[in-house]
């Protein structure tokens, strides 16, 4: 990736990427706007790969690891708002399932078990778009 369409990178690479931006505001700056462009294109290409490769559901990332209090509760949401259960049975459920976002889903939705709902994720690699 360059930000200059006449780099050397560009023409020896399988796959180029030229972001090309204008003059900075500070003259003289030559990273400023550079960076930037190359930042929100790694951040596209990353959003994406993460959605192909199922970690994501409806705009949520939910193959998060829920590591401390305020990523659990945001978890904990995530499976109210996706498997249209309570708060509380929410709550109950992210417990069930081994603070597992996905099983906790796939149990509120189908209405079964954390060892059913894991079963199910396995069988489509781990890829929730594939059972709801």
């Amino acid at each position: 990736m360059a930000c200059n369409s006449h780099s050397l990178l560009l023409k020896n690479v399988d796959v180029a990427i030229c972001v090309p931006v204008r003059p900075e505001v500070l003259v003289g700056s030559t990273r400023l706007k550079a960076g930037t462009a190359q930042k929100m294109v790694l951040n596209m290409l990353s959003t994406a790969a993460m959605i192909q490769l199922g970690k994501v559901y409806q705009n949520r990332m939910v193959d998060m690891q829920a590591s401390n209090k305020k990523l659990i509760r945001r978890a904990e949401e995530m499976v109210a708002e996706l498997g249209e259960v309570s708060p509380e049975t929410a709550a109950e459920l992210f417990q069930k399932s081994g603070n597992h976002i996905k099983t906790a889903i796939v149990m509120a939705k189908l209405k079964i078990n954390s060892q059913e709902a894991g079963k199910r994720l396995k069988a489509v690699d781990d890829n929730l778009r594939k059972i709801l």
